[in-house]
């Protein structure tokens, strides 16, 4: 766990003098990152241009809203701000929107179209001046500070929209390029470093929309930019190239994929979004392409597309005045014309004072002959962690289905299938110690059955274990996450507790004798001995993790007893 510190402002200039960063800094989490299950604090960057007018873009979330207002008119008179350029508008943002307004209610929002309808529903009572530039417009702030904006729409933010200032060789990115992490560092030094966060954040928001980011990266390359600003995280100087030739490179990863679910939804105040953003993460991490769509903003046409060409699909609704929105209907009623009976379904959705809507697909997808591939969700208000870890258990028991269904499976090489045979047979005496692998990380706990483990190092102890990514487990195991390792006894009945599957949500300790180490992750009493352990490192090993832990702490629970072993007759299963 981080160590909570006060919330702060980091303030640098970046390209030139008259290009600031305010960095809103915090190691807690925060409210508008619910669904990102790394907690290693963020930063909201925002960026101030001061030439012969000021331009401020991005002001953060209403948890910065207070300290960035005062760190703010210490760089800037506030009555002399002339625009507001918003890289994409949510309710998180209006607390302090209504307080710049308050402060300078000269502003001029510059947005695009679904994010000035967004603006002027949310600030009616301000009766905001908002500008939507079109493609060849351009904002001319003097000193050579031309801005050019690029509408970069996806189902999450359809309002996206990136700004490029050629004066500097900046481009503002807002959701791309970005990382949930809090530090020092202003720019990407270390940028090897950030890998793994980047990946993650690539995963949980972009993965599930990779075809228009795909579009929003054509976009971008027209414009000769040296810095990437980014909302979140360091801003990209020394990896621009790697961290656009990756974001190209995990885009067809999900291309390439043998199976594709259809992620259908609307969502009134972005709580149905955060559902689908979870449900899309489990899928993606067990292996199948989700292609995200939000009906509100799509065409038909497409949905029907998506729909024929697809292998499941989900549909996600709020419920507004006790039904599903318009946009929803339509959606349902072209899967019931159109998607075959033999495609796995889901439902899910949320609610403010009554879940109507998900009853209601739910029963019009069952009547139609559709099974379902998990229990159908329904959330009032905000998700917590727990409901989120549940999604996201529901998304990787829907992809698994699938993959057994369709019994997708890569071949190791292209050899003859007695050749594979004889080198899966040899793979398999390879044997390991059984063990449980259980953590815990706030309210959220998991574990799993764990026999790919052994001792990788004396100094520091040290060990690895593979897990595979489309384990439950696999979303608390990420550098920094502490978990204990539950070393089992021959003999015992603890392996097959954790050989049954567990449903999406399910306590997977419950009816074991559970201890807490003092690290705070369980501990079997049935088992023979326990390490502690802290992770420093994983690699992505195809369909697995490879994660190397450092032992903390441990202890010999049966000294008579013996250490449980799995041996195998093929390497093509556990």
């Amino acid at each position: 766990m981080l160590d909570v510190k006060p919330r702060d402002v980091q303030v640098a200039s970046i390209a030139t003098a008259d290009t600031t960063i305010l960095r809103s800094r915090t190691w807690d989490r925060l409210k508008f990152e619910v669904e990102y299950s790394l907690q290693r604090g963020t930063t909201a960057n925002s960026y101030l241009i001061q030439a012969d007018k000021t331009a401020l873009i991005d002001p953060p979330g209403e948890s910065f809203t207070e300290i960035f207002l005062q760190e703010l008119q210490q760089y800037t008179n506030l009555q002399q701000l002339d625009y507001l350029i918003l890289g994409h508008v949510n309710p998180n943002r209006m607390v302090t929107l209504k307080a710049l307004l308050e402060l300078a209610p000269q502003v001029t929002f510059v947005c695009s179209k679904p994010g000035a309808v967004a603006l002027q529903s949310a600030l009616r009572e301000y009766k905001p001046t908002i500008w939507i530039p079109r493609a060849e417009d351009t904002l001319d702030l003097g000193q050579g500070h031309q801005l050019q904006f690029i509408p970069i729409p996806t189902p999450r933010w359809p309002d996206g929209f990136c700004t490029y200032d050629p004066a500097t060789r900046v481009l503002f990115t807002d959701k791309l390029f970005g990382a949930h992490l809090c530090g020092d560092e202003i720019f990407d030094e270390n940028w090897k470093g950030l890998d793994e966060d980047r990946r993650f954040y690539y995963d949980c928001l972009h993965a599930a929309q990779s075809k228009q980011v795909e579009v929003a990266l054509d976009k971008l390359a027209a414009f000769s930019a040296k810095l990437y600003a980014p909302g979140h995280g360091p801003i990209v100087r020394y990896s621009l190239s790697r961290l656009t030739h990756d974001y190209r490179q995990w885009g067809q990863q999900q291309t390439d994929k043998d199976l594709t679910v259809a992620l259908i939804y609307a969502s009134a105040y972005g709580n149905t979004a955060t559902l689908a953003q979870a449900l899309a993460t489990g899928m993606t991490k067990a292996g199948v392409a989700v292609e995200s769509i939000n009906c509100e903003f799509t065409d038909p046409t497409e949905i029907q597309a998506a729909i024929e060409k697809c292998d499941g699909f989900i549909i996600g609704s709020p419920t507004l005045g006790g039904h599903m929105p318009t946009q929803v209907q339509t959606a349902l009623g072209i899967v019931l014309s159109c998607a075959a009976k033999n495609k796995l379904a889901g439902v899910f959705g949320s609610y403010g004072w009554s879940g109507e809507a998900v009853d209601e697909i739910e029963s019009k997808l069952v009547d139609a002959g559709y099974r379902l591939g998990f229990e159908s969700i329904r959330v009032k208000f905000k998700p917590t962690d727990t409901l989120l870890q549940q999604c996201e258990e529901a998304g990787t028991d829907l992809a698994q289905a699938l993959k057994k269904a369709k019994k997708v499976r890569t071949p190791w090489q292209p050899v003859s299938n007695s050749q594979i045979d004889r080198t899966e047979q040899a793979v398999g005496r390879i044997v390991g110690s059984l063990c449980v692998l259980a953590t815990k990380r706030e309210n959220v706990s998991s574990a799993m059955l764990a026999s790919w483990v052994t001792q990788a190092s004396f100094n520091p102890p040290g060990l690895t274990v593979a897990v595979a990514k489309d384990r439950a487990v696999e979303s608390l195991i990420h550098t920094g996450d502490r978990f204990v390792l539950n070393i089992l006894q021959e003999g015992k009945n603890v392996r097959r507790h954790f050989l049954k599957p567990f449903a999406p949500g399910e306590d997977c300790f419950a009816g074991l004798d559970v201890q807490e180490a003092e690290n705070g992750c369980p501990v079997l009493s049935e088992a023979l001995a326990y390490l502690e352990c802290t992770l420093h490192n994983r690699i992505d090993c195809g369909d697995h993790w490879l994660v190397y832990a450092i032992v903390d702490n441990g202890k010999v629970l049966q000294p008579t007893g013996m250490t449980a072993v799995h041996h195998r007759k093929s390497g093509s299963q556990y």
